[in-house]
This record gives structure tokens, sequence and C-alpha cells, in this order.
């Protein structure tokens, strides 16, 4: 549903503070700053706590007001952003964060005249926002014949109809008009629609109300192709049972305008950024807490954006017995993983795995938390008992297979990685990260040195911007003896990745190994540079490039009982 229009009508307008507003002292300026930084870094909280305490001794700064209302709702504050809103609209400034946080509490306070003056005295939020919440506040004044006329209005403007008869379609089933929602969401009546999740959820409802649950149940096949999760099984084995499913998706206007921010957020997803989408996923959730879609994006966006403790408290928002229970709570690992809670985030993983011993990703997820830990024997069992369930139900899974091939390969069982690798490319033919790997541990086997060369190349030719790609292939290059050619995929590699150690001792090798010995120690230097004490990385030996700094690379290879290097000029 994503258009620039949508983009141009419903982006924020927010003010420009290059520059640091005038105040009273230094201390005053020392807050702005702060916030300002902690705006910058995603820090929510501490900008909350930086503005707020710049307001006080400048109440009326445009800058430091609507800075305040940004951070007060990216927390999901908006209790503590609604005064200072009000504060910047009484002060006659433009400021649209701060019309939604104004528009989203006359929603909530269902006083939808105010929400209809808004609109059409010019505070609202955009023509998109503005048009589709006119028709629900209209719906919920039980003028529907109003309300149909203003979704129309908005669906006449360019890149906006598949907005418009959705949210048309929700309003017409939410009074129980559900042929005529039928017909839009069909695609019969109004052109074809775009078949979204949230979309073909309510059409089942609107076809279950009208008793044809088979055909819904052929419909959510036929759009998810079969590929049902736990939520889509609930339903098609209630509609197969013959149960009339209610029409849930929104319950009144308050529902519809929460509805029309996550609609819009999920859009404005596609090229905007998080911080920027998440002002509209934060006035979903706060419309319709029960919202748990908009939930999910809310605490996505959060750890997209590092704030993995403010993630970790809004997945929790999921009730238990949703659906959708499991998938808030493998971000809740991973959120607990990246906060560096990994003992928190394994239990939250083990209980799952208790909870839904049948469903394979969870088994997936906890592999991959176990691989993150080195625990490769571990991620090895639970990609087992993934792979096991995935095979049960007909769906192999290239992933599982790759990921357990990886965490064989690092527990030096070669022999169990590489089929893994092979049935994995098998699932999904040409994919550049199984080529790459795959053939970048053949080269570190020396074996099938050739093969290893044209998979990489593949690799490469499919995602030429990787520096780990490149550097495979610069790799298997000097493994083959091809040391000239090798020097220039390598130089690439470090060009897309600088600062990776693997990448510039690998460099190094390459360079000593074509007689540019000056050159090579800087790269080996370099490497030990970029390695952090605190954080092993297993591809590389900082004992080995120092030894290779103190005597050279090819003493080490002799030390080693490895092949000599060919000299340089033989490169054929």
């Amino acid at each position: 549903m994503t258009s620039r229009s949508l983009t141009l009508t419903a982006a924020l307008v927010l003010m420009v503070d290059a520059v640091a507003p005038a105040m009273a002292n230094d201390g005053d300026i020392g807050s702005y700053l702060a916030g300002r930084q902690a705006r910058f870094d995603h820090d929510f909280e501490a900008a909350a706590q930086y503005f707020t305490r710049a307001l006080t001794q400048d109440p009326s700064n445009p800058q430091i007001l609507e800075s305040a209302v940004v951070a007060h709702l990216s927390l999901g504050q908006l209790d503590k952003a609604l005064p200072i809103a009000r504060k910047i609209e009484a002060d006659e400034l433009r400021s649209q964060v701060a019309q939604i946080v104004l528009m989203v509490d006359e929603i909530a306070r269902e006083d939808h005249d105010a929400v209809l003056t808004r609109i059409e005295e010019g505070r609202g939020i955009g023509m998109l926002a503005d048009g589709l919440i006119a028709g629900w506040i209209l719906r919920g004044k039980g003028d529907m014949e109003a309300a149909l006329a203003k979704f129309d209005t908005v669906s006449e403007e360019r890149g906006l109809r598949s907005f418009a008869m959705y949210h048309k379609a929700l309003a017409l089933a939410s009074v129980g008009d559900f042929e005529t929602a039928d017909g839009i969401l069909s695609g019969q009546t109004s052109g074809p629609m775009q078949q979204t999740r949230p979309s073909t959820i309510a059409h089942a409802e609107v076809l279950s109300q009208l008793g044809r649950n088979d055909d819904a149940v052929t419909m959510l096949n036929e759009v998810f192709s079969g590929n049902l999760d736990l939520e889509l099984i609930g339903i098609a084995e209630r509609l197969e049972a013959g149960e009339t499913l209610p029409f849930t998706r929104v319950r009144g206007a308050k529902d519809g305008a929460a509805e029309v921010f996550f609609t819009i957020g999920q859009a404005l997803s596609q090229d905007s950024t998080d911080d920027y989408v998440l002002i509209y996923a934060r006035s979903a959730m706060h419309l319709n807490p029960d919202h748990v879609e908009a939930i999910l994006m809310t605490a996505e966006l959060l750890e997209a954006l590092e704030r993995y403790g403010l993630a970790n408290d809004v997945y929790k928002h999921v009730p238990v017995d949703h659906p959708s229970f499991h998938i808030a709570e493998m971000g809740r690992a991973e959120s607990l993983r990246r906060a560096g809670r990994t003992e928190a985030a394994v239990e939250v993983l083990a209980s799952l795995a208790k909870s839904y011993p049948d469903l394979p990703a969870i088994h997936v997820a906890a592999g991959d938390m176990h691989r993150f830990l080195e625990e490769y024997a571990d991620a090895v069992a639970a990609y087992d008992r993934a792979i096991a369930l995935y095979e049960e139900l007909g769906t192999p899974h290239w992933f599982a297979y790759y990921t357990r091939a990886i965490s064989n390969e690092r527990q030096g069982n070669w022999e169990l990685a590489e089929p893994d690798f092979r049935r994995a490319l098998e699932l999904n033919p040409e994919h550049p990260q199984v080529l790459n790997y795959l053939g970048y541990s053949l080269v570190e086997e020396q074996i099938k040195l050739d093969e290893a060369l044209d998979m990489i190349e593949r690799a490469v030719a499919a995602q030429p911007e990787s520096g780990y790609i490149v550097d495979s292939l610069g790799w298997v290059l000097y493994r083959l003896g091809r040391y000239e050619e090798a020097v220039i995929h390598m130089e690439r590699a470090v060009e897309l990745e600088p600062v990776d150690p693997v990448i510039n001792d690998h460099l190094g090798d390459v360079l000593w190994a074509v007689g540019r010995y000056t050159e090579a120690r800087f790269q080996w230097k370099r490497a030990l540079s970029f390695l952090d004490d605190d954080i092993p990385t297993p591809d590389i030996d900082p004992a080995r490039i120092r030894r290779k700094l103190e005597v050279g690379l090819d003493v080490v290879l002799e030390e080693e009982g490895a092949e000599p290097l060919r000299v340089a000029d033989e490169d054929g």
C-alpha cells in the first residue's frame, strides 16, 4: 500500500533544531544538547528527562516543546505528552506530532465533534490520516452515509484507493453489512484489492458471517499458499468445524482509528525511519491496547532502534492465550539476548519449547540462541528437533539445515556439516549466504577448491557489495595460489568491511604472498587492533598474527607443517 503520496501526506512535520535555541544559562543549553544527543541515540527515556528539565527554564521554546512530545510519545507516555502538545497548540505553533497527540486523545475520549472540528480547521495529521479518521468518527456518530462518502473521497486520491476501500469495508462490516464488505474485500465491486494479513483475516470473518466458511478456508490457503501459522490454523479449524466467526477486526470508531494508525505505519515502514513509524505504532496501541499486530510492530521497531528494554516490556503486552504469544516471546528472547541478558533469553525459549513442543520455529530460535552462545552441541540438538518437525509437516526448511551445518562445522564435524549445506542449497538454490559459507568451508578444509571457487563466484555475483563474500573469493584464490588475483578481491573486501579483523588478516597474508611485506605487516597490525579481548573471534588467532609479525608468514606455515607459499611471480 506504500506510495509517494502517502509519505508526503502523512509525514511528520518536525521542527528543525539544527541550532541550539537561545537559553538563559549554560546549564539550560547543556540539558537541551544532552536531550538532542539522547534523541539521536534513540534513548527516549533520557531525551524525555533532559527536554523536560530544559522546559523548566525555557517553557515556550518550540524546539524543546516538540522534542519533549516526541520523546514521551515514543515511550508510549501520551499522558505526559498531552499537556506539552496543548501548550504547543495554545502558542499557535505548527507541530504535526503535537496534533497527533491531541487527536489521539480526543479519539480516545470519544470527543467526536472535537476531532471533526480539528480536521475541518486544518489542525489534523495529513490528508490520508485525516480522511480515514473522519470516516470512522462519522461512523461513530452513527452517520454511515457521510462516513462512506468520506472513504470514497479519500479513494479518489492517487495511490490511496486500497487504504480507503479497506477501511470502508471494515466500517461496513462493523455495522453488519457483510455483503457489501465482501464485495469490496473480494475486489468484485471496487476493483482489485491488495491482500494483506489483516485484510485477509477480516475477509474470512466476513465470509463466515455470510455462511461461507468453505470459501473462507479456500481463500486463506490461496493467499498464504497453504503455509498457515498458529493463528491462521486456529481460524481455519474453527471455520472447518462450522463455527460462525464473529467480526472482531474493529468494534467501533476508536478501533477503526487505531487501525488507521496501524495501516499507515505499516506502509510507512517500507521507506521511512523506524523512529518515525514508531509514533504511528504507539498511537495505534494507545487507541486499541488489544491490537496485537500494533504491539508486535511497536516492539520490533524498538528492537531495531536498539531499545531492548523497552521492546521487552512491549512484547509482554501480548496475552498468553493469544495465538501470537509465541512470536512475542521469541521476540522478547532476542531483545533479552541483545541486551546481554542471555540467561533470561535462554529461559524464555526453554519455557516456550515446553509449551509449544511441536512448533519447529521455536526450536530453530533455541538453536540460534545456543549457536550465538557458541554452545554448538546444544544448538545441533535444537535444530535436530526442528528439522524432524519440518519433515513431519512436509515443509523442509533450508535455514534449519544451514544453521545446523554451521553448528556442526564449528565443532569440526565436517562429515555432518557438508550434507546439510548441500541440502540447504537443494531447498534454496543459489542462496548467496549458503554458497559462500559452503564454498569458504571447502576452502578451509582444502578440498574441492574448484567447486568452492565456482560457488563463491556465484555468491559474489548475487551480492557484490558483501565484504564477507568478496573476502571468501579472495581467500579461495589465495588457496589456489592465484595470489595476484586474490589481492584485488581482498583489497575490495577491506574497502567494504574496513574494521573486520579476519578480512584484514586475510589481506595481510595475501600481500605477503606477493612480496608486499611492509603492507602485510601493516594489515596484521590493523587486524589485531580490531580485536576485542572480551569477545572471542573463532576465525582468528591473535597469537598466530603476532607470530606472523615476528617471523613472517613463511616461517609460520613451516612451523605448522603447511605447504609453503609459491613464489609470487609463479602465479601464472
